[in-house]
């Protein structure tokens, strides 16, 4: 979660309470103008609380037309029935609650037999509350082990962990909050992501996995996990270094299997020891639910492991949070359910017709230059085209906001800060009808911004988006 600060003004405003905001009587009823940064002295209505805080949130953005995140925004009715169902019940309490813990044992196995575990019975697994704990329960495991291979040289030696610059920014946080050295591979040219032959240079003794990235959140792409598998293996018939492979399947472990079967990026290459993926982006369950995978038993050190009871035996645990409720989790086995493979298969390949069919509009318009064209991950990225002067990626941005887009612009990393791009993420709920709608609102604002004498914005480090 971000951090916020308390109120920088000391005279605190109140909130206006409309009369007919009252249960009965609007003017006997109506209740004392709360403070915003300090609890009222007496209770209201529960009317009048929803209404207040339902007023608030009008200025939000509509999240269906968020075309920044990759979370998802809609789900079926009957879902959320469910979930609201489950919203009370705590994960933790495996015991109190047999079958919630069933279901996530079984969403696992799925997870498992997708992503061709050996022995999908023998891998091991968990629920987390998204990608950046699985992400960090996964560089854990990698540390550990490590550590226990380096027994004799640990804690004076400092591990490393090689990655692309475009890697989530959960990734910098486990560097920095496990005290792991971040090798970070750059950005070269129109390679927007990591190099293989660059990633093995990086490697020594003291590297305690390397993470490849399947669909990297700058562009949408997949980084060549096969390639990369094949430069350790190199790696370690030089050097005997045998470097195991984390692959972050934040997005594209929920889009792969089912669109590109063909693709080898999973625990298909022996190499691999991890996946996460979340299951609230392309798992297509509202926010609050990742998975991590280990290949086995032997890539998650047992002293990782928690042990609770549960119904009398033994339950497992690896997680960095305790109490969560079990709502989406719940989800996630009610949408395996639903859909299925073929079901899945569906929805994300309307995702990419969608992501494919606006990236090829918007490359029409003439005024940009697309980087992909959402035929990976159903996302795609593009700047402005060497010719255009007027204006840029950020006026665009600014522009579509008025609309009701929320479209982001960022500046890409190390050694190729001179690019910045729109990125355009293509969601279960964003339609095709949706994306006709964009291109005709980017379309009218052209000939506006084609008059301009420059662009506008002067501060880009101020106004980039939030690109994850």
């Amino acid at each position: 979660m971000p951090l916020n600060e308390g109120p920088r003004q000391t005279g605190e405003r109140r909130l206006s309470v409309n009369p007919f905001y009252g249960p009965a009587n609007p003017i006997g009823d109506m209740a004392e103008a709360p403070p915003t940064h300090r609890l009222p002295e007496q209770p209201m209505a529960p009317v009048t609380a929803h209404q207040l805080v339902r007023d608030e949130l009008m200025l939000d953005g509509n999240a269906r037309l968020n075309l920044a995140t990759f979370v998802t925004t809609w789900m079926e009715p009957e879902a959320g029935v469910l979930m609201a169902e489950c919203r009370d019940k705590n994960m933790i309490d495996k015991d109190e609650y047999p079958r919630t813990a069933e279901l996530e044992r079984r969403c696992v196995a799925m997870l498992a037999d997708l992503w061709h575990a050996p022995d999908p019975a023998a891998a091991v697994g968990c629920s987390t509350t998204g990608s950046s704990e699985a992400c960090m329960l996964a560089g854990m495991a990698l540390k550990r082990r490590w550590a226990r291979r380096n027994a004799d040289r640990y804690p004076g030696a400092r591990p490393n962990l090689v990655m692309g610059v475009n890697v989530q920014v959960c990734w910098e946080k486990f560097c920095n909050f496990w005290e792991v050295e971040a090798r970070l591979v750059p950005m070269e040219g129109e390679r927007f992501h990591l190099d293989p032959q660059a990633a093995a240079e990086l490697c020594d003794e003291n590297t305690i996995g390397v993470v490849g990235i399947l669909g990297s959140t700058f562009d949408g792409s997949y980084e060549p996990l096969a390639e990369l598998c094949a430069a350790l293996d190199a790696v370690q018939e030089r050097t005997g270094l045998d470097i195991p492979v984390h692959v972050d399947g934040a997005s594209g472990a929920m889009v792969a299997p089912f669109l590109d079967e063909d693709l080898v990026w999973d625990f298909r290459l022996p190499r691999v020891a991890s996946i996460n993926t979340s299951g609230h982006k392309y798992g297509l369950v509202y926010p609050g639910v990742g998975w991590a995978l280990w290949r086995d038993a032997e890539a998650l050190p047992e002293e990782l492991v928690f042990r609770v009871n549960y119904l009398g035996g033994d339950m497992p645990t690896f997680a960095l949070n305790f109490s969560r409720p079990g709502a989406q989790v719940v989800a996630q086995y009610y949408t395996f359910l639903r859909l299925g493979r073929e079901g899945y298969r569906a929805v994300q390949q309307a995702a990419r017709d969608v992501a494919t069919g606006l990236a090829a509009r918007i490359e029409a318009l003439g005024d940009f230059r697309l980087l992909t064209r959402g035929d990976q991950l159903p996302v795609f990225a593009f700047t402005t085209a060497p010719d255009v002067t007027s204006y840029d990626v950020f006026d665009v941005s600014r522009r579509l906001r008025e609309n009701g887009w929320l479209v982001p612009a960022y500046t890409f990393p190390a050694h190729r800060e001179d690019l910045s791009v729109l990125r355009v993420v293509c969601r279960n709920g964003f339609s095709a009808d949706l994306a006709e709608l964009l291109t005709q609102d980017l379309e009218r604002l052209l000939p506006e911004l084609r008059r301009q004498p420059r662009p506008f914005t002067r501060d880009k480090g101020a106004a980039t988006g939030f690109h994850h």
